[in-house]
């Protein structure tokens, strides 16, 4: 099932994904004790803080402790970089709370070359570290939360890219993002799959051409609309900007 709530205002959106985001908690630790979440990098460390620090309609409920945070992309670079999306987690979210969660980010000791260039890299280790990921994820991971670019990538699954043919891997290493830096590693759909829900964040015209593919192309076949036609449940936070241009039911959280 796909859900598609639709905001004004980031505040909005904020306040809809932190409700959504706690009702999953709460089931998660229910079952299990504890609560497995993937994210992805640019924009949505910010939303979060917005959505789960700054909202205090939830923050007192979120059990920071009880959460085990993983990343569906990175950039291969060390994890203090500016392009690293663990830096900027840190940056957005992290250090503002008190009893922060357990954070898995990559085996950044591993890492070669500089800034996430080709030039000067040894591919062989970022296969490496890919699979050293790979090993580390959980069989369920009960959230993963997503973004989606201009072009319709998420993750590090960029439009026509190889990885889209993956089959047998979890994690692989790529070399040629056309988003700098090159060099990262992503998800693969098989993974995606394997997440319980998941929930996309876009905000802004500069989202609604790709939008409209995801939801008014049935064959458009970018990687967001791949993740969205084939998981189970799929929910949307996103703002009215973006969505100008479709033609889809939507509602709020």
């Amino acid at each position: 099932m796909v859900n598609v709530y639709a905001y004004d205002k980031p505040q909005e959106i904020a306040a809809g994904l932190g409700k959504y985001i706690l009702k999953q908690q709460k089931y998660s630790i229910q079952e299990s004790e504890q609560f497995t979440v993937a994210v992805s990098g640019g924009s949505l460390p910010k939303m979060l803080k917005r959505a789960l620090v700054d909202n205090k309609e939830v923050a007192d409920d979120i059990e920071w402790a009880q959460w085990v945070i993983y990343f569906v992309d990175e950039r291969l670079v060390p994890l203090d970089h500016a392009d690293s999306n663990y830096s900027e987690l840190n940056k957005e979210l992290l250090r503002h709370l008190k009893n922060p969660p357990k954070v898995v980010p990559i085996a950044a000791s591993k890492v070669t070359g500089k800034d996430g260039q080709v030039d000067g890299a040894d591919l062989e280790k970022d296969k490496e570290i890919a699979k050293d990921y790979a090993a580390v994820l959980p069989d369920e991971i009960n959230l993963g939360l997503l973004g989606v670019g201009p072009d319709g990538h998420t993750c590090s699954l960029f439009p026509d890219a190889d990885t889209l043919k993956v089959k047998d891997e979890d994690v692989v290493a790529i070399h040629d993002s056309p988003k700098p830096p090159p060099r990262r590693v992503t998800f693969t759909l098989p993974r995606l799959r394997k997440v319980e829900s998941l929930a996309f964040v876009a905000e802004g015209e500069g989202k609604k051409e790709a939008l409209a593919e995801i939801f008014n192309n049935p064959r458009s076949g970018l990687p967001a609309q791949v993740v969205n036609n084939n998981h189970e449940d799929v929910s949307w936070f996103v703002d009215n900007k973006a969505l100008q241009d479709t033609n889809i039911h939507t509602s709020k959280y």
